[in-house]
């Protein structure tokens, strides 16, 4: 009895010593790419918006469980002396989702047109080119694709899979909002930001954005409403539930 009880004793007293286990995230292995393509409001003025989402987008979906060590974030601005070129930008994507393998997210926050969507300064990628690459990068994985742009519900169709989930921030014949020089953020990605963290999955978390977007157009009286689109394939269906979202403890 004496013997069993100082075993015991002694494991209790290496878990302590231990310190407290690392908490398991459903994210563990997904590969993740937040990427500001444009740096311009509409009339070609620099403005801080799409980084500003970028960098506060990358630390909430942190805090949501995906590993810092296993994304990248780019910005694809010129007028910076650490510049991050489109090739540059899709070859760290390309990597990160190589040495990941259980499943990939990736988020663009730029401006938009009915041809796709901006990636730096010369390079628009449109439908085609993003399944392409999504097709090269993630193949059959659970692959989460968020577009914030003007007019990004054309990638739907063409992104469309079973292991997929696509939500953008305005249909395709729609532009969206808040990329003047006064705002902190786009009215989407604010949404997001607003929305993640009561929410328990990407599902949650794509009504809560879509209603929020909605209520903030309607408050503002914009017209017409931009209409955030959401696409969720046969096999996420399922998934998605599963995937739930960490929550800082306390």
């Amino acid at each position: 009895m004496r013997a069993r009880l100082f075993v015991w004793v002694s494991m209790a007293l290496a878990l302590l010593a231990a310190g407290p286990v690392a908490s398991q995230s459903r994210f563990d292995g997904w590969g993740a790419a937040i990427v500001a393509g444009d740096w311009r409001d509409p009339y070609d003025r620099p403005i801080q918006a799409f980084d500003n989402a970028r960098r506060d987008l990358t630390r909430a979906f942190q805090t949501a469980g995906f590993a810092r060590a296993d994304m990248v974030d780019y910005s694809l601005r010129p007028d910076v002396a650490a510049l991050v070129t489109a090739q540059a930008a899709s070859e760290g994507m390309a990597e990160v989702f190589a040495r990941t393998s259980r499943g990939c997210f990736v988020y663009i926050t730029s401006h938009g047109s009915p041809a796709g969507i901006v990636f730096g300064p010369d390079v628009t990628v449109n439908p085609t080119m993003l399944a392409n690459s999504l097709r090269s990068w993630c193949g059959a994985r659970p692959t989460v694709v968020i577009l914030s742009a003007c007019f990004s519900g054309i990638f739907v169709d063409g992104l469309a899979a079973p292991n997929r989930m696509i939500l953008t921030a305005a249909r395709r014949d729609r532009s969206s909002f808040g990329c003047g020089p006064e705002e902190t953020y786009p009215y989407f990605d604010a949404c997001i930001l607003e929305s993640l963290p009561g929410a328990a999955d990407f599902l949650a978390l794509a009504a809560a954005t879509r209603a929020c977007v909605n209520r903030r157009e309607t408050e503002e009286g914009l017209t017409p409403a931009s209409e955030p689109q959401l696409f969720v394939g046969s096999e996420m269906q399922l998934r998605l539930p599963t995937l739930r979202f960490s929550r800082p403890a306390g």
